[in-house]
């Protein structure tokens, strides 16, 4: 099936982005008053429910195409348990994808797997505080493929199998999963949440539930409560896809499925669990021997608001706005001199059904928890106290209109799993679905009236007296909790007395580059009729392939590369130079400070990042079509910016580093990686970590030398550019900033690929095992198996298609062996790296292949040996047919949604320049790659795969291989540490490990607590 977008001239008009962007322009707005009612029926959807009670949501959609994303929603969650039963719902989560009455053994997987649903990806499952979700993402091109999956849901919502072997065999993965969470930031999210939750039933009902119950639970706890929450009336059934017939089709054959399902006769009521307020704030004082830093964590708690009217509405736009506006102060802050946090940042979410949470979270140096609490209570209390200004509003208000304009461009391109997952909340949260048109004619409407004190006024909801919770995490004691209520008190009073001063708005530059530079002119211009694209060869040197689709209305993404990187220094300026890219980032290397550049850049979607690595420097872009023009302008500036470091930027920079130094040695992790990395790798400087007495000699003027010369030379780049792109606006901007960046005199960093040196890459000649013990809290136990890797020349092409396969066979295998029939792991991950030397045409290409599990400590050397022998076996005997049948299933259904994307295509092209075979003629080189995965996939059998498997691995695989596993250090040590996680006294006199917050050097708060919330499939 021909999955390539229409490229004709005629459709490019009618699609270009000028036409859809005045349609966004011209979009009418909405004549409502504040106290209408929003639809409640969620928009675009055939919505209802069987006579079962059960609910269903279909909606047709072709993004991406013949794909369909599927969920049964389920409002049980692990609050709806017992004592006894603490990590029931989760086990009945995993169980579904083990035995249901249709399906045994894990067949459940197999099957969706061999029609290119692949495990983790395309089947998951989430079991949260309130409720659990299954989702299904699968292919609808032939025939009975939707109906298929629709009954794996349909026995997921009644059918699961609850024996005692099933059980049996599942507690391992549920064990293993339960002992990964159990790290440094397992246990400050677990404590994180306890005492948000304090008084509360949610409190003591973490979803992964306790070890004791997981290891001995019976069959008959875990079947009575699937029976007696698992109810049709509390399920819904979301399909939104591309489907072949009517939505109403798909009713009907959710109705085949379902329909003749009945649960017992009278739904139970699912009971609410408040959290109870209050006015005093909690104070708490983490020390983490393992955290990745310090950190500040204020949480205010309050009841979920409703969307119900316009009135509300506009009321989440204000409060929006308020997180946008002081965020934006907070990021301007932490690049002040001397700053009292490296970053920190604000938001609001739903905790759970009856509570929400508004959360500053701020990352700090070592010792100053106190200081940073006492900068981010300031910014509120100024926020009070004066109120944003008008300049900050109108800034968050181009932003938030810009956000809604690329949504409303991209309402036809919506993601059939974004689309799902909103009908989920709507079924599982009451969240209206009111059509993106809908939205965005209603942003347009009440942005503009939206005032500056509208938006202040939601500073008082982080009062300290709104059940206000203040926490700091640390690797050892400084803060008390005396110390924070002292810090609250202090800013409690400056704000009283008024003795705080206004916010000082910096000076903001109107245009990115001041004097527009002279455009190049083509010197060649190229077609490439089997890849779309254009390539132009500019006066300056720069190559450019542009390729113009429709997959995204706005959406533009870029990539420039140049040979020569890291490799290249010597070890007396290579940690100098490889700081480069952090350090001049931080002063700002398009020609402003970042502080200075966001502003300027409010309501644009524009931004540039760059990468210095071994062998390739790299820029890359992601735009608005509209917004084309100010992201070539920051590439312009990149190359024609001089960045000099100033002290105080240096001074900030290294700090920070030196705190990620830390963290890392506080890691248990750190020692096993490094490792791993010196034994597969050698002891180069390139492989080495970093100590803090490297850092101290960095030379940050040699560091923005460096990184000046990398982005210099316009000559040595070659540029890539995918998107919803019209050439002829596109490229007069292409010529004038890319073509009109200056060519120095002298060649700069010019290098041949062939040339270039290569890392000192060496892997063992024989096998080694050794264990690396660690310090931990609490036991860990990681486990890396690696196998060198060298294609050889002559079968370069076809070899490199056969490593991804290979490695999604070796992948699917080894989890077979080790969770399904010995229910040992969790998860398993097979890594290719393929780095090892230089991209050079015509040197073999060296790696390796690494099997990646965690599990019990006690085991971990008989789990290596199960896998080493499947391994060997594939090796031996081969494949089965039906292996093989899943591998090309799983890689043709990923290469037919990669089609439907712009980074896709991106890389593809990319690999095409720099692909070996590739010597000035791009289309040659695209159609060999496409021939090689074609000739491996019509020669893959389970001889070939076994003989590749030969080929690629030593063979037999036990001759060289290395295993590294992690292990705790002994006991004595062992429980020293866990005396420190549980000696810190506080307010409550809790157990310390109650008073935790979130990774010091994270503010993705929420992220952490969902991650809390939640035990997920990989």
């Amino acid at each position: 099936m021909d999955l390539l977008p229409a490229e004709s001239s005629e459709i490019k008009k009618k699609l270009g982005f000028r036409s859809k962007k005045l349609g966004f322009r011209s979009l009418k707005l909405v004549n409502v008053n504040l106290d209408d009612k929003l639809a409640e029926r969620p928009f675009g959807v055939e919505y209802g429910r069987l006579g079962n009670g059960l609910c269903y949501y279909v909606r047709s959609n072709s993004k991406p195409k013949m794909r369909a994303a599927l969920a049964l929603a389920v409002k049980a969650g692990s609050v709806l348990e017992e004592e006894h039963e603490r990590g029931v719902a989760h086990i009945v989560e995993h169980l579904a994808f083990s035995a249901t009455k249709k399906y045994t053994n894990h067949d459940i997987v197999r099957f969706l797997e061999s029609i290119g649903a692949e495990f983790g990806a395309c089947q998951n499952a989430v079991t949260s505080a309130d409720e659990t979700v299954y989702e299904l993402f699968v292919p609808v091109d032939k025939p009975d493929l939707l109906s298929q999956a629709i009954s794996v849901l349909a026995e997921f919502s009644s059918e699961v199998r609850v024996s005692a072997d099933d059980l049996s065999i599942e507690r391992g993965a549920v064990m293993e999963e339960y002992r990964a969470s159990r790290n440094a930031n397992g246990r400050m999210q677990d404590a994180h949440w306890v005492l948000m939750m304090e008084g509360s039933k949610y409190a003591e009902r973490l979803p992964i539930g306790l070890e004791k119950i997981i290891r001995t639970v019976p069959a008959n706890i875990v079947k009575q409560f699937y029976r007696k929450w698992y109810h049709l009336h509390n399920m819904a059934v979301i399909a939104v896809g591309d489907f072949s017939d009517t939505q109403q089709s798909v009713v009907e054959l959710i109705r085949t499925h379902f329909g003749d399902k009945n649960s017992a006769s009278d739904p139970p009521v699912i009971p609410r669990f408040p959290v109870p307020p209050h006015e005093e704030p909690r104070f708490s004082c983490l020390v983490e021997s393992e955290a990745a830093g310090s950190a500040v964590m204020i949480s205010c708690k309050m009841p979920v608001d409703e969307v119900k009217t316009v009135r509300d509405y506009r009321n989440l736009l204000a409060e929006t706005m308020f997180f946008y506006a002081v965020n934006q102060r907070f990021f301007k802050i932490s690049r002040k001199k001397d700053p009292p946090y490296f970053s920190c940042s604000a938001a609001a979410d739903v905790l759970v059904l009856p509570m929400k949470a508004y959360v500053m979270t701020a990352s700090c140096k070592e010792r100053g928890t106190i200081k940073a609490l006492e900068s981010i209570l300031t910014e509120i209390a100024r926020v009070r106290l004066y109120e944003f200004s008008e300049r900050e509003i109108s800034i968050v208000r181009a932003l938030l209109m810009s956000e809604i304009e690329s949504a409303y461009l991209e309402r036809d391109r919506m993601q059939s799993t974004s689309l799902r997952d909103e009908y989920t909340q709507h079924f599982l949260r009451n969240e209206l679905v009111v059509g993106v048109e809908y939205e965005a004619r209603l942003q347009k409407t009440l942005l503009p009236y939206i005032t500056a004190s509208e938006v202040s006024k939601y500073a008082e909801n982080f009062r300290t007296s709104c059940s206000c919770v203040i926490k700091t995490i640390e690797p050892w004691a400084t803060a008390t909790v005396d110390d924070l209520r002292s810090a609250v008190l202090k800013i409690n009073s400056l704000e009283e007395e008024g003795r705080i001063d206004r916010w000082d708005d910096e000076h903001i530059p109107e245009e990115i580059v001041r004097v527009k530079p002279t455009p190049g002119h083509i010197v060649q211009e190229v077609e490439y009729a089997n890849i779309g694209a254009t390539e132009l060869i500019m006066s300056n040197g720069m190559r450019v392939c542009y390729k113009c689709t429709d997959f995204f209305n706005d959406q533009v993404l870029f990539t420039g590369f140049s040979y020569g990187g890291l490799s290249e220094l010597p070890e007396s300026e290579y940690f100098s130079c490889s700081m480069g890219s952090t350090i001049a980032g931080e002063i700002g290397v398009f020609g402003y400070r970042p502080s200075i550049l966001m502003d300027m850049l409010a309501g644009k979607r524009a931004e540039v990042g760059t990468k210095l690595g071994a062998y390739i420097r790299t820029f890359s872009g992601d735009c608005s079509p509209s917004d084309l023009e100010t992201a070539l302008q920051l590439v312009y500036q990149l190359f024609t910016t001089k960045v000099e470091p100033g002290k105080e930027d240096v001074k900030i920079v290294m700090q920070m580093a030196e705190e990620a130094v830390r963290a890392q040695e506080r890691d248990p992790y750190t020692a096993f990686a490094n490792r791993v990395r010196e034994l597969n790798y050698g002891n180069s400087y390139f492989f080495r970590p970093i100590r803090i007495k490297d850092l101290r000699k960095v030379d940050p003027f040699k560091a923005c030398e460096y990184f000046d010369n990398c982005f210099k030379d316009p000559s040595t780049f070659t540029v890539v550019i995918v998107g919803n792109l019209d050439p002829s606006v596109a490229c007069p901007l292409i010529l004038q900033y890319l073509g009109g960046i200056p060519k120095p005199q002298k060649p700069v960093f010019q290098f041949n690929r062939d040339d270039l040196k290569g890392l000192p890459f060496t892997f063992p000649t024989t096998t080694s095992r050794e264990i690396v013990r660690s310090p931990m809290v609490e036991a860990q136990c990681s486990v890396q198996l690696c196998f060198p890797v060298e294609l050889k020349n002559e079968n370069m092409m076809d070899d490199i298609h056969f490593v991804g396969s290979l490695s999604k066979l070796l992948e699917t295998k080894i989890l077979q062996v080790l969770r399904f029939k010995h229910g040992q792991i969790y998860s398993v991950g097979v890594s290719v790296f393929l780095g090892g030397n230089k991209p050079s045409r015509t040197d073999n290409v060296r790696g390796d292949i690494s099997v990646i599990f965690s599990c019990d400590p006690d085991i971990s050397m008989t789990l290596v040996d199960l896998a080493l022998d499947e391994i060997l076996r594939l090796q031996n005997e081969g494949p089965a047919d039906e292996d093989v049948s899943t591998m090309l299933e799983i890689e043709q259904r990923a290469h037919e949604n990669g089609l439907q994307e712009n980074y896709y295509w991106l890389d593809r092209i990319l690999r095409s320049y720099q692909s070996r075979i590739y010597s000035g003629d791009l289309g040659t080189s695209f159609k060999v790659q496409d021939k090689g995965r074609s000739k491996v996939r019509n020669s893959l059998t389970p001889t070939t795969a076994q003989l590749a498997l030969q080929r690629v691995l030593p063979f037999p695989c036990k001759d060289q291989y290395t295993v590294v596993i992690l292990m705790p250090q002994e006991a004595s040590r062992f429980k020293f540490l866990r005396s420190l996680i549980q000696s810190v006294p506080n307010h409550y006199g809790r157990d310390a490990k109650m008073l935790a917050g979130i990774a010091a050097l994270s503010v993705l708060v929420f992220a952490l607590w969902r991650h809390s919330r939640s035990a997920q499939k990989t």
